[in-house]
């Protein structure tokens, strides 16, 4: 039985990495696939009036070289005179990114819901209701995305990008009030990352079989199918570098731990919009450089907000009597004994867990004193260990902490 226990989280781990390292493939595979087409849309230019390209309805071209190699890709206007006997579609790299993204979700948050989503801090609910918030988040936004998509705001692509923002932002904001912070960054990525792939499964690959079927029938595509595939592939565009922030946001407690987390989040993925959009302006000749300007802008001013105060300087400390000190460090040592060493040890107690998480050992004092920044950094700038809080470290036994390392961490 104790084999079995040992092995369960063991086995978790390893196929969280294999899981997380596919995510990570098939994300390049999908948002590399969405930039560089994003970036032919608005590179190519129209043909000469009346040349040969013009004639057979080519709306646009481009030469590249690549590799040593020379490419001429063309975009019709709706589709070309005869259906091509080979064509590529772009669609599994959205739905690999997506299924193994899920996956990885439910290996690393809904398998160990109680120590990765829930800060009774935060709220007091079960592991059901968590996972049930986080997969309601993911149904709830799509629809409501996909419903505001096909009313009278989805023709205007200013204020329909202001809404979903909006509310994208109020997703973070109720999330962050539900469950512990790096789940709710973690749940709005995902609800991004699912809007996404809606539009690649729901309206941008049925759109392009309609045309081909039409195309194969003899009959010349309706052209709304193309329209809309791309209004939705422009959004995607634009969803790109907010959902890779929150991918990495996990390593980042100072941002999701903070207590403004959803308005820290919010400024984060504004700069990320800001910033794709110089981008994809830059594509089409445009140079408008307030763009990254405000993006770095926002940037900065989260960084002065959300940065920790200052520690007090170690030299100036006065003089402890060792005596104090050893009492002092005993006190640390039985706070941490308490708090973290459950996770923190070579083998781990807490559920879920097969090692130390980034491999620091706090079981005795030579491994305390030589984390002591870390300690102290994690557990009193950040307040982002224990995870979620799920040992219940007091704010008490945070500020002795906090004196211990201040006074040299004797």
């Amino acid at each position: 039985m104790e084999l079995f226990a040992y092995l369960v989280p063991y086995g978790l781990e390893w196929l969280n990495l294999l899981v997380r390292w596919l995510h990570v493939i098939t994300g390049i595979a999908w948002i590399g696939a969405s930039f560089y087409f994003v970036w032919l849309d608005n590179s190519i230019r129209p043909p000469a009036p009346g040349s040969e390209l013009a004639k057979r309805g080519v709306s646009g071209e481009l030469w590249a070289v690549h590799g040593g190699g020379f490419y001429n890709p063309q975009k019709y206007l709706v589709a070309p005179a005869e259906l091509p006997k080979e064509l590529h579609w772009f669609k599994w790299e959205a739905y690999s990114t997506w299924l193994s993204g899920i996956a990885l979700l439910t290996i690393a948050y809904y398998f160990n819901a109680q120590a990765m989503m829930i800060d009774k801090s935060v709220a007091d609910i079960t592991s059901w209701q968590a996972v049930g918030i986080g997969i309601g988040t993911l149904v709830v936004g799509w629809t409501v995305y996909d419903l505001l998509c096909r009313s009278p705001l989805g023709k205007h692509d200013f204020w329909f990008g202001v809404v979903i923002f909006i509310l994208i932002v109020a997703a973070a904001y109720g999330l962050t009030h539900v469950l512990s912070g790096r789940a709710a960054y973690i749940h709005v990525g995902a609800l991004i990352g699912t809007i996404m792939v809606g539009n690649v499964l729901m309206l941008i690959i049925p759109g392009q079989r309609k045309m081909v079927e039409a195309m194969s029938a003899g009959r010349m595509p309706d052209p709304v199918h193309g329209q809309k595939a791309k209004q939705r592939s422009v959004h995607n565009n634009y969803f790109t570098l907010p959902v890779l922030f929150i991918m990495i946001s996990n390593h980042y407690a100072m941002t999701y731990r903070h207590e403004y987390s959803w308005l820290v989040l919010a400024m984060i993925m504004a700069a990320g919009v800001f910033i794709r959009h110089f981008f994809n302006l830059r594509h089409k000749g445009r140079v408008e450089w307030r763009y990254p300007v405000i993006g770095l802008a926002l940037l900065a001013a989260v960084a002065v907000a959300i940065a920790p105060a200052r520690p007090v300087a170690v030299a100036s400390a006065p003089a402890v009597d060792p005596q104090s000190s050893a009492k002092e460090f005993a006190q640390v040592k039985t706070i941490i004994d308490h708090r973290c060493v459950a996770c923190h040890a070579a083998q781990p107690k807490q559920a879920g867990f097969a090692a130390a998480p980034a491999g620091i050992m706090l079981e005795n004092e030579a491994e305390i004193r030589q984390n002591a920044e870390k300690i102290y950094k994690q557990t009193v700038q950040l307040k982002a260990m224990p995870l979620a809080n799920l040992t219940q470290m007091t704010d008490a036994e945070r500020a002795q902490i906090a004196a211990w390392y201040e006074a040299g961490a004797k």
